[in-house]
């Protein structure tokens, strides 16, 4: 359904500048290359930017949604020139940014560029998910430079673009330090729900942001740290594959940390001194059953849809109860036909078929377990809760 368009022309390393990168230092901190595509034609567009730690890095999607009377902004992302640049493009054909709409009450990723979105367009209604709190002081959303004569809550203050959306929250869960919340969005006009986190969907063939830079695959293609960056299509392959382990389980059961002798012993070699090598520095050592691993996250021929495992094992480890009735929800969606998350791959195909599947899969499986891949993120969730930080049952 999504057909590509190219970056914008005469791009400078300026246009792509984000000077408010040391509030969360994620990859690729200052310069935020974008890229646009039309994901359903006149209805829904996607503005996508790299974001991770340690080229561990993943797509992560502004979404613009035609409604009526202009445009509605869905999670989100840096306001580089580059981006501005191209939502004015769509302001010119399709009217303005009326909204904009933060989703979720604990994803920094979108809450920390809202500030200098909303700046951007000073006429949009701002619309937060209920509940938004920050770390580690829980501070008014109008001191972390959200605006607050234009700002309304979702559900206390009603809801934008009910002629042609319906929203659905997913929580609160408690998480100690705050809620997990996240708002959905079913766009009736063009069959698509747009949601943050709750779903995705990874496919094999490496997201094109990364043809503009594909050094994150290509650093972790190789098995050792004196192995030159060959960017081969073999080689983006399997650093992607590797990239969605990593994201996905934080600590892969396949991947092995060596020692640091180990690690220097192959670093500094000639050619790779360098900080985009990272000096040949590179603390992993992949067994040889990294592979299979890998297959039960990606889909060969089309996305495989799914729960991202951080979220299961971390945020939901005790819910699943409510993201089961909160798929049955969807099942109410009439004209669903499409999913639009704001990581990874979109659109996926996202019909009561695929909702119902994914919940069989779900019911009919172990839920937040604690071996294999899991293990590191299992270790986590039981240390978090020894101290306290997260309650031990659902409230």
């Amino acid at each position: 359904m999504a057909s590509d368009l190219s970056a914008t022309e005469g791009v400078s390393a300026a246009d792509q500048h984000w000077p408010w990168w040391p509030l969360l230092p994620l990859y690729p901190y200052g310069r935020r290359r974008t890229i646009m595509r039309v994901l359903i034609p006149g209805q829904l567009w996607s503005f996508e930017q790299l974001q991770g730690l340690y080229y561990v890095a993943v797509p992560v999607r502004l979404t613009v949604v035609k409604v009526k009377g202009g445009l509605m902004l869905m999670n989100p992302l840096p306001p580089t020139t580059e981006l501005l640049q191209g939502i004015r493009g769509l302001e010119t054909d399709f009217g303005p940014v009326i909204s904009i709409v933060l989703p979720t009450a604990s994803g920094l990723e979108h809450k920390l560029p809202l500030p200098a979105l909303s700046r951007a367009f000073p006429d949009a209604v701002v619309w937060l998910c209920p509940g938004q709190w920050s770390f580690p002081v829980s501070l008014p959303s109008s001191w972390l430079g959200i605006p607050k004569a234009r700002s309304k809550v979702l559900f206390d203050d009603g809801l934008p673009h009910e002629d042609c959306c319906h929203w659905l929250s997913l929580g609160p869960i408690n998480l100690g330090l705050g809620p997990f919340q996240e708002v959905v969005c079913f766009h009736k006009t063009s069959g698509a729900l747009l949601v943050t986190d709750a779903l995705v969907g990874i496919e094999s063939k490496p997201p094109e942001l990364f043809d503009l830079d594909p050094t994150p695959l290509l650093f972790h293609a190789r098995e050792r740290g004196d192995e030159p960056l060959q960017d081969t299509p073999e080689a983006r392959h399997r650093g992607w594959a590797r990239l969605v382990l990593f994201a996905s389980f934080l600590k892969p059961n396949a991947v092995d940390i060596p020692s640091l002798f180990q690690v220097l012993r192959y670093s500094f070699r000639p050619g790779l001194r360098s900080a985009k090598t990272h000096f040949g520095l590179y603390p992993f050592a992949w067994r040889s059953d990294w592979e299979l691993a890998a297959q039960t996250l990606i889909g060969e021929h089309e996305p495989r849809l799914q729960i991202a495992p951080v979220l299961e094992r971390l945020v939901m480890p005790r819910s699943k109860g409510v993201l089961l009735s909160w798929l049955d929800q969807l099942l109410e969606f009439d004209g669903i036909r499409w999913l639009v998350p704001a990581h990874y791959c979109a659109p996926l195909a996202f019909t009561c078929s695929e909702v119902k599947a994914l919940r069989l899969e779900i019911s009919s499986r172990g839920w937040a377990q604690n071996y294999g891949d899991w293990t590191f993120l299992g270790n986590l969730d039981s240390s978090l809760l020894k101290l306290g930080v997260v309650p031990n049952h659902l409230e």
